[in-house]
């Protein structure tokens, strides 16, 4: 652990789509879980894309860049396919969609993170994006070797460069679902436990708000991501079936060793009747039964420290 420097890390796994125009917003606000016309320049909301059925499409953060130009960040992966779902219902809307592969993110997470950040002189898009952790989030220009001067300036003012392993146990210490691992196109929005960072009851309709309003009213969630704390072992294997006196309640999406709290930790999808925290649980009682609790997230809380 590193209880004195922030640690810093490239989102190359992210990608970033611009939304242009003076329709942006009301184009956006029309199509995801998230009340975009309130936005204000400068700030950002985390929001789902869904289907008709309340099903997710994508997981992104939107950030009001500037006047009628919106940002989106999601996973790389579903880039394409969210820029086809943009375009398919784009009609006569004022706005220019594109990816833009010349920005990228950087995540500063730990002691004194918003100070290194702010030694940039860059635009902090996102604060607190992982909770639980001091955190930024800076948008780089890569052009023109800006991004390369950037990072060194970050180095230079007492933050140390992370890696892929150790971002991941920041996440899900964090309670942070990614999509692909904890989130995909099957998993309802309501599932995914971000109802109030990331669903809005108060906007007007949008693909998918009847099922997700109906969902609310009849108290109808089924399955919700939740945290698990296991006493001892190794991580967790994605999948594995979680039990309750010999009946299957769940499974595992994600597990990691975290050194901060000095246990494995997990995330996983619970029915309905095991989400209060301390149930108890097994996994696989056939080949492992080692005992975990249910626990609610972020697994932290206060500033904490990044594993350097």
């Amino acid at each position: 652990m590193s209880p004195s420097r922030a640690t810093f890390f490239d989102l190359n796994d992210h990608a970033l789509i611009e939304l242009a125009g003076r329709d942006a917003r009301e184009f956006l606000h029309n199509l995801c879980t998230q009340d975009v016309k309130s936005l204000p320049v400068g700030e950002s909301r985390e929001a789902f894309f869904t289907n008709s059925k309340a099903r997710v499409i994508a997981h992104v953060w939107i950030w009001h860049r500037a006047q009628d130009v919106l940002l989106l960040d999601c996973a790389a992966f579903q880039a394409e396919k969210l820029l086809q779902h943009l375009n398919h219902y784009l009609i006569s809307e004022q706005v220019e969609i594109k990816r833009r592969p010349d920005f990228s993110l950087l995540r500063v997470v730990g002691p004194n993170a918003k100070a290194v950040a702010a030694s940039t002189g860059l635009r902090q898009i996102r604060v607190n994006s992982l909770p639980g952790h001091e955190s930024v989030d800076l948008l780089l220009t890569d052009a023109d070797g800006e991004a390369i001067e950037l990072r060194q300036r970050i180095l230079e003012n007492g933050a140390v460069k992370g890696d892929p392993a150790t971002y991941n146990v920041l996440r899900i210490e964090a309670g942070l679902p990614e999509y692909g691992i904890d989130i995909d196109e099957n998993r309802l929005a309501m599932e995914v436990n971000r109802t109030a960072q990331a669903i809005s009851y108060a906007k007007g309709c949008y693909l998918g708000q009847e099922t997700i309003v109906m969902a609310r009213d009849r108290g109808q969630v089924n399955r919700l991501l939740l945290g698990i704390r296991v006493a001892m072992g190794d991580p967790l294997t994605p999948g594995a079936k979680l039990f309750r006196a010999n009946e299957e309640v769940g499974h595992v999406t994600s597990s990691v060793f975290s050194p901060r709290l000095n246990q494995v930790v997990a995330l996983a999808y619970l029915r309905r009747g095991n989400w209060e925290p301390g149930v108890e649980l097994t996994i696989e009682p056939s080949t492992d039964g080692r005992s975990m609790v249910v626990s609610a997230l972020p697994f932290c809380s206060g500033a904490g420290v990044a594993v350097a």
